[in-house]
């Protein structure tokens, strides 16, 4: 009876031992990503947005959130995918740029927000050299029997930080 009872402690002991991270999990082209929570500013629901020319292609355009105006990317065209309109589950999920600056990401929808241990995060595999959006992916893991893709925020804002900026006029 004490070794059963011993093992329970042990158990208990070694989950607190686990790190976790919290991550808000979304879908694209249905596939599961996710990015750390810490990251994340805000969720809204898609509204309007207003397009600015001779930009990227992925660089869909602004909105005024509270007086600040947000860059919008839509993730499915940085991503090379076929784009879709946006409906009822639609987001735009805002992370900070800088400390001044948010930039918004369209998602297809969020899910929810995940406890994952970081030691079931495996890195990604590397398909090529040249691929700069490779890159964008910090791992991958599982959760609830779903391979949820883990970015990289900063590298994927490094990518598009010459779009945003080149949209700056100048004074």
């Amino acid at each position: 009876m004490k070794e059963s009872s011993d093992n329970s402690i042990k158990s208990r002991t070694i989950e607190k031992d686990i790190e976790f991270n919290q991550w808000v999990t979304f879908n694209i082209n249905n596939e599961l990503f996710a990015i750390d929570a810490l990251q994340v500013r805000e969720v809204l629901k898609y509204s309007e947005i207003t397009p600015v020319p001779s930009t990227n292609a992925y660089v869909r355009g602004l909105i005024n959130l509270r007086g600040k105006v947000v860059t919008v990317i839509d993730t499915r065209l940085m991503f090379s995918l076929a784009h879709r309109e946006p409906d009822d589950d639609t987001n735009i999920i805002l992370v900070d740029f800088n400390q001044e600056e948010m930039v918004g990401f369209i998602v297809d929808s969020v899910d929810e927000v995940v406890d994952i241990p970081m030691k079931s995060i495996e890195v990604a595999p590397k398909f090529s050299d040249n691929d700069t959006k490779s890159g964008f992916v910090k791992g991958v893991t599982f959760y609830n029997n779903n391979l949820i893709i883990l970015l990289e925020i900063q590298k994927i804002i490094s990518y598009i930080t010459p779009a945003i900026e080149d949209e700056t006029p100048g004074f």
